[in-house]
């Protein structure tokens, strides 16, 4: 079974997403429901509630979860997983697989681990790689996370 990703982890998912009820194109132009669920069950002007998108959320996580969970292999606090999950949701697990966030994690070093989340901040857009304010936030959040202790 997988780890459940914390409420933290998911407050920041769900705020760095935001909730659209109706498919829209995303701006990497993927069809695009709920909190950010992708995928061939999103079709063109299909509408959901926020229950269905709560249930998509949590499948998506969890399968980012197994991303984690296969590629990481240190120990991590729920703090720490629930920040890689959100980075894997958003950025896909090949990205993470082959991340010097991950290279850096695996080594023990958690410190440059965390160093490593702002570096994903950019985005193909219409053809030019650029940083975008959204994934810049994001970034510094899941670092924030990744490097809260648990209480």
């Amino acid at each position: 079974m997988t780890r459940a990703v914390n409420e933290a982890g998911l407050a920041l998912t769900k705020a760095s997403e935001g909730l659209r009820l109706k498919s829209y194109l995303c701006p990497a132009h993927k069809l695009t429901v709920g909190y950010g669920h992708t995928g061939p069950d999103v079709m063109d002007g299909m509408t959901i509630d926020e229950a269905r998108a709560d249930e998509l959320l949590a499948a998506d996580l969890a399968h980012a979860g197994d991303a984690v969970t296969k590629a990481v292999t240190v120990d991590l606090n729920d703090n720490q997983y629930a920040a890689l999950c959100d980075f894997v949701f958003n950025l896909g697990a090949g990205a993470f697989q082959g991340s010097t966030l991950l290279k850096k994690l695996n080594a023990g070093d958690y410190a440059g681990a965390s160093d490593e989340f702002p570096k994903w901040d950019k985005a193909t857009v219409d053809g030019v790689k650029k940083a975008l304010p959204g994934l810049t936030k994001r970034r510094a959040a899941e670092r924030t996370l990744f490097l809260t202790a648990e209480a």
